[in-house]
């Protein structure tokens, strides 16, 4: 291997250092039996942060109009209160907050189907954390997920 090889394998990081010497990853979410693309796919990234981009703006919103009636210091906790109790609400029963409903997500049990109440307290609980959903699995799943034993996928 000359030194442009290895240059080139740092900066792409260790997956595709690994890819190229002959392993294979196969795509996100295949270890779950999800499609590799389309409708029930892994969601990427880009969409999960828009969404919750979202979600966090609605909920500043409401504490900023609603709550705190003005912007202070208790205004991003209301905030944050209110984005657990707008989690734990939509995703337990509709399996989509608004941004994950505008940005065509939605959460589900690793086994398909609803994730349990008690699955989407921890998960949201974890989610306001933050620490959990910056820790992403090969398959692109936050540890918040992987706790909650659910997967966010496109709808």
């Amino acid at each position: 291997m000359d030194n442009r090889e290895a240059m080139g394998s740092w900066l792409s990081g260790p997956r595709e250092a690994l890819e190229n010497a002959g392993a294979d990853f196969g795509y996100r979410g295949e270890q779950l039996g999800l499609p590799e693309s389309g409708p029930g796919s892994i969601a990427r990234p880009g969409r999960r942060i828009g969404a919750l981009v979202v979600d966090w703006a609605l909920c500043m919103l409401i504490a900023y109009g609603l709550v705190t009636h003005g912007y202070n210091q208790a205004t991003g906790n209301w905030a944050l209160l209110i984005f657990f109790a707008l989690g734990v609400l939509t995703v337990g029963t509709i399996g989509c907050t608004p941004g994950k409903r505008l940005f065509g997500l939605r959460v589900v049990s690793e086994r398909g189907g609803r994730l349990g109440i008690g699955w989407v307290v921890v998960r949201t609980l974890l989610l306001c954390v933050a620490i959990p959903a910056l820790i992403w699995d090969r398959d692109g799943r936050g540890l918040h997920d992987r706790l909650a034993r659910s997967v966010e996928v496109r709808i």
